[in-house]
């Protein structure tokens, strides 16, 4: 038998057989908010550089706030829309046509993923696991690059975020390093939350990262010649290793 608890637009689906965490009747309420239900896509294009475009028209702000806003609420179960929100909030100021079509395209997204959302098995064994990766200076404005994370635990992940970041990265090395240290501070947090709430004594964190130059970089301090330019406190990750 399965109940299900609505709080604050979030539906907890709990079984005997583990907990399904869900916005289905949120999302279909922004869809019907913005007419928007006759459509599916992608959650995003993959060429970001038109979102560049300050040529294009401008269009109402407010409207466009409110789409992202409601955007956002919906990320605290949709990690997979984290990105395309995340690029698209970061144009709040001046919104302009390229930037609604970019949003509505999220929308038309959501109506063929109503139902996704975080599964959690009971039977599962506790592990916390994370991954992290970024992109090179896929920021068309600045070249930043944007860090992106997720961590799991069990069945289904517990804590995500997409990020720009701060420093401009002259390589993917450098860029997942960043990445990779934002990601070890997010484990480290996790580790005390989890520890404090539950008081579990969890086994060492992996993280796992696609870039073999960052795992080099992490566990080897001679390769710190090579990034002197990368500020300190991104080598906070070598003392977590």
């Amino acid at each position: 038998m399965c109940r299900c608890t609505i709080v604050l637009g979030m539906e907890v689906w709990q079984s005997t057989v583990g907990i399904f965490l869900g916005q289905g009747k949120y999302a279909v309420e922004i869809l019907k908010r913005f007419r928007m239900m006759d459509c599916m896509t992608t959650p995003m294009a993959s060429n970001l550089k038109l979102l560049s475009d300050a040529s294009s028209e401008t269009v109402d702000a407010t409207m466009y706030r409110q789409m992202i806003g409601s955007l956002m609420y919906l990320t605290n179960t949709r990690p997979d829309i984290c990105f395309a929100v995340n690029t698209l909030s970061q144009y709040l100021t001046d919104p302009r046509s390229v930037h609604l079509i970019a949003a509505k395209h999220i929308l038309r997204y959501l109506k063929g993923t109503i139902d996704y959302g975080l599964k959690y098995d009971a039977n599962q064994k506790i592990n916390l696991e994370g991954y992290v990766d970024s992109d090179w200076a896929g920021s068309a404005i600045d070249r930043k690059s944007t860090s992106g994370c997720c961590f799991s635990m069990g069945s289904g992940v517990i804590s995500w975020f997409s990020r720009k970041q701060s420093c401009v990265a002259l390589s993917t090395a450098e860029a997942e390093y960043v990445a990779a240290c934002s990601a070890s501070c997010e484990a480290v947090w996790l580790r005390k939350l989890l520890s404090d709430i539950f008081d579990l004594q969890l086994d060492a964190t992996c993280i796992h990262c696609d870039n073999q130059s960052c795992v080099k970089l992490s566990e080897n301090p001679v390769f710190h010649d090579k990034s002197k330019h990368i500020e300190i406190k991104y080598h906070y990750i070598r003392d977590m290793v």
